[in-house]
């Protein structure tokens, strides 16, 4: 990194935490540091939707699976835009009647204490892995990269979030996604056309296209019934759907920036602008990766993307073995840069040729052959290594090919999307704590002074776990993946208590609290005997199913233990359903 690339990221950074600071201090009660007093307009409703969604690991993983895989990871979002009609038709108006602060304060209305504060608790425990996950992603990627310590680099995105977090509450949150929102997205942008500049003269985007078609990466949509297959169109339909209704309709992190809009129609309207930008977003995303696989196609590639297991490999014994397969990939990678010329020559004479791209397939398996030789070697040298490199791909492309000032830009991209996600989870976070967990098992009656200073404190609190947890974290396969895995384990059970309060009101209190008890202790089960304990790649079930399974398991479960078990409890009296 040159010093100008360090000027750039450091006054970003700084504007935003500054700004963030500045414009919201002084939050006078609980009300203005949760709901933010009510006054966010719809398109900062989405923005700040939108934003906390878009953590670092979606800038940093996404466009890795889309190198590896192709666009088939957009299928995953297929539910999304179902998900936000619905919410805004029963969830957002609900809420608003009801004047909670959180979603699960909804719950105790509904049903009882221990429905509420069951569902906080499977909140605060995925949401805590996750929010120390938004800060882990960038901080191991950026520090095996650059060589930062990362154990500095996981308190300094803590240490920065929680500044402004623990200043403004709900409208530092909000304030600061706006300007992370432009970042993330003015840079990722720019990536996009420079790296369109940067391949061959005589080669259009239609030819990008086709190079990436040759190779598999266009398959944008899977029909197969297959439930092993991660994304599918039906896996997206419906588990992508309980995900989404799940993630956005009962998650605090995301209830909170839209229970702070100025009203019912307010916050409507900016849940329908993410539901209208988000899979658009995540497809741009998806095709920056798929570009970014074009341009190695011409461009020297490596044999692990993770710049640490090079560290590993030169201090062991298999040094000469992985630089026999270096050797072999240098010179594949010269037949592959003439192989796609030749390809591009005859696609601008508006000729496909089937023998060349046949050559193209021939070429991009012998590459696959010898990193996965590769990555056995690295496992010989250090069974510890992690050697999926996934998400090593698109800051490997950032570090060695952009301009000086515009790797700076970059970086502050990716950490201004931790810090975003960061922000609202800590917000979050302290928000359920301190209202369904701390307030509401108080004794005594205390003053919104002191309510507002044990916000404070919680929200302190969590990001000193989330730091904790991010400096003892571990990589996983694919970081985007653990996040929506570790969502995907709670969510189901949590939309299905939501579900039957919205939907089925026969249903009372003792069966909602055992069957949701029940239902999530079977998916823990399912994960790990039908996930967890089998290779990657070879799972016996997509995990996006565990939303669909977990939310009709806890509602099927609710219906059959009322009518069998609990047919004389009485109703709730306070909360409003229509």
């Amino acid at each position: 990194m040159q010093l100008f690339d360090w000027i750039v990221l450091i006054v970003t950074l700084l504007f935003i935490v500054g700004y963030g600071s500045w414009k919201t201090k002084g939050s006078k009660n609980v009300e203005d540091f949760i709901l933010g007093n009510n006054e966010t307009p719809w398109y900062t409703v989405g923005l700040s939707v939108m934003a906390t969604q878009a953590s670092a690991i979606t800038f940093l993983s996404t466009p890795g699976q889309a190198y590896h895989d192709g666009m088939g990871f957009i299928q995953f979002y297929f539910g999304l835009p179902i998900a936000m009609i619905v919410i805004c038709v029963t969830f957002i108006p609900l809420y608003h009647k009801n004047k909670v602060f959180t979603a699960y304060e909804f719950l105790e209305k509904r049903f009882d204490l221990k429905t509420r504060s069951l569902a906080a608790i499977l909140f605060l425990v995925q949401r805590g892995l996750g929010t120390g996950l938004t800060i882990y992603a960038p901080a191991i990627i950026l520090s095996a990269l650059l060589g930062w310590n990362l154990t500095l680099m996981n308190i300094v995105i803590g240490v920065l979030v929680i500044i402004y977090t623990f200043s403004g509450g709900t409208k530092a949150v909000n304030v600061t996604q706006k300007q992370q929102m432009f970042v993330i997205m003015s840079g990722m942008f720019i990536t996009f056309f420079l790296i369109l500049h940067y391949l061959p003269n005589d080669m259009t985007f239609t030819s990008a296209l086709h190079i990436a078609g040759a190779n598999d990466k266009m398959n944008i949509v899977d029909f197969s019934f297959n439930p092993e297959e991660k994304y599918t169109f039906w896996s997206g339909i419906t588990g992508g759907f309980f995900l989404a209704l799940a993630y956005f309709g009962t998650d605090q992190s995301q209830v909170g920036r839209y229970l702070s809009g100025k009203s019912v129609r307010e916050s409507q309207m900016g849940l329908i602008m993410n539901g209208l930008l988000k899979v658009p977003m995540q497809f741009f995303i998806l095709l920056t990766g798929v570009m970014v696989f074009v341009f190695f196609q011409f461009n020297p590639v490596p044999l692990n993307f993770n710049p640490n297991n090079k560290i590993v490999i030169e201090k062991s014994a298999y040094k000469e073995e992985y630089h026999a397969l270096e050797k072999k990939l240098s010179n594949l990678s010269e037949d592959k840069k003439v192989i796609n010329l030749l390809y591009i020559d005859q696609l601008n004479q508006d000729f496909d040729n089937p023998i060349l791209r046949k050559e193209l397939v021939t070429i991009s398996n012998k590459e696959k052959d010898l990193r996965d030789r590769a990555k056995e070697i690295i496992s010989k040298a250090d069974s510890n290594s992690e050697t999926n490199d996934k998400d090593y791909v698109f800051f490997h492309f950032i570090l060695h090919y952009l301009p000086k000032g515009l790797i700076g830009l970059l970086l502050a991209v990716i950490l201004s999307a931790a810090m975003s996600s960061t922000a609202s989870g800590l917000n979050a976070l302290a928000s359920t704590t301190a209202i369904d967990i701390y307030k509401r098992n108080l004794k005594t009656e205390k003053s919104e002074k002191h309510y507002l200073n044990a916000t404070k404190f919680f929200t302190l609190f969590w990001g000193i776990i989330a730091i904790l947890f991010a400096c003892v974290g571990t990589l996983f396969e694919n970081l985007i993946q653990l996040v929506n895995i570790i969502g995907s384990i709670f969510y189901g059970t949590v939309l299905g208590i939501f579900l039957v309060g919205f939907y089925l009101r026969r249903v009372k209190a003792k069966a909602m609290f055992f069957s949701a008890i029940i239902s999530q202790i079977t998916i823990f089960i399912i994960y790990y005997f039908m996930i967890a304990i089998y290779p990657s790649g070879q799972e016996k079930l997509g995990y996006l199913w565990l939303n669909f399974i977990g939310a009709i398991l806890t509602i099927v479960l609710a219906l059959f233990m009322q009518f069998a078990f609990f047919r004389n409890e009485p109703d709730a009296e306070e909360v409003v359903l229509e």
